[in-house]
């Protein structure tokens, strides 16, 4: 007796037919809607989570401030390392500087803080950006102390002291207003 040979095997191709590849993506758990509305393209992403919740809406004008302030800090930075003595007398109108040691150190911590904000301006984490700008408003709110308890000590009024001392509250304003916009949870539709 001749065995009967059984029939060739057909292979089911599940790229090509679409009912099967629903099924397999319904079995494992892929393309449906998770609890806030979001549909998931791979198992991975289900495991690791979505990305998208955390990046970072960002308020309008942000990235041109951290701009603006990078250009800012390494601007003072390059003078102050370069000509102190122009520096303080465009501060402190005519003042006679007897060390130009301080002003050149403040120019270096200022270069390393313009660093930070360089770097922060191609970042999209939002922890990154919060801390940046509490930075620069504690920077900021630090120099308006310091300048203002100078201006006691010493009587000496000028425009640029003036003029630096609104800068300041302004940037710290600014800076502490982003740090917020930035930290609030976006509004789900």
């Amino acid at each position: 007796m001749a065995a009967k040979q059984p029939p060739p095997l057909m292979k089911k191709h599940s790229q090509t037919d679409l009912v099967s590849r629903l099924k397999t993506r319904k079995i494992l758990g892929v393309g449906g809607e998770d609890d806030d509305g979001e549909v998931h393209r791979s198992k991975i992403s289900q495991v690791l989570g979505n990305e998208i919740k955390f990046t970072v809406r960002e308020p309008l004008g942000l990235r041109v401030w951290q701009f603006v302030s990078a250009v800012l800090f390494s601007g003072i930075a390059v003078m102050a390392l370069a000509f102190p003595d122009q520096l303080y007398d465009a501060v402190f109108d005519g003042a006679q500087v007897t060390s130009k040691t301080p002003i050149r150190l403040y120019g270096g911590a200022l270069l390393s803080i313009s660093l930070i904000m360089w770097n922060a301006l191609y970042t999209a984490e939002k922890v990154i950006i919060r801390w940046t700008l509490l930075t620069e408003a504690c920077y900021f709110g630090v120099q308006f102390l310091v300048v203002t308890a100078t201006l006691a000590e010493t009587g000496l009024m000028s425009l640029g002291i003036l003029l630096l001392l609104v800068s300041r509250l302004l940037f710290v304003a600014i800076s502490i207003y982003y740090y917020y916009q930035v930290g609030r949870r976006p509004k789900k539709a």
